[in-house]
């Protein structure tokens, strides 16, 4: 019943988190992400990607010691023990374990307040100035 009041009320948290953090991802600090031209989403997470595994590490360690909780979003199939036991990769992982090594997922969730994202975003700042 309450879906589109729920959709809408994430899309203008992620939205608040994009034009917050869009000043870093312009200097190189950052990556955000990006939505395809044509394509909508339904804003169900808000992720940023750091420059490396180090710096993602000490980014959510940061957010940690600042009362944020941050996780980073996913490993690789083929490095998870199910996929090592059970699958196969074939070719070259020239994208996978290093993006994926580079992602940190914001906190995102109903009842999040905008006042919350405006303060998430200052400590990011102040964890990249």
């Amino acid at each position: 019943e309450k879906a589109d009041e729920i959709n809408e009320a994430r899309l203008a948290l992620w939205n608040r988190y994009y034009q917050n953090l869009l000043p870093l991802a312009e200097s190189g600090r950052l990556e955000l992400p990006v939505v395809p031209e044509g394509c909508v989403h339904n804003a169900h997470m808000f992720y940023v990607k750091a420059k490396d595994i180090t710096e993602r590490t000490a980014f959510i360690d940061y957010l940690k010691e600042n009362g944020i909780m941050s996780v980073f979003h996913y490993i690789p199939l083929h490095t998870a023990p199910a996929g090592k036991r059970f699958g196969r990769f074939h070719g070259e992982d020239r994208y996978t374990t290093r993006e994926s090594e580079r992602l940190a997922r914001l906190p995102m969730y109903y009842g999040l307040k905008e006042t919350q994202v405006d303060d998430i975003c200052q400590v990011i700042k102040r964890f990249y100035a």
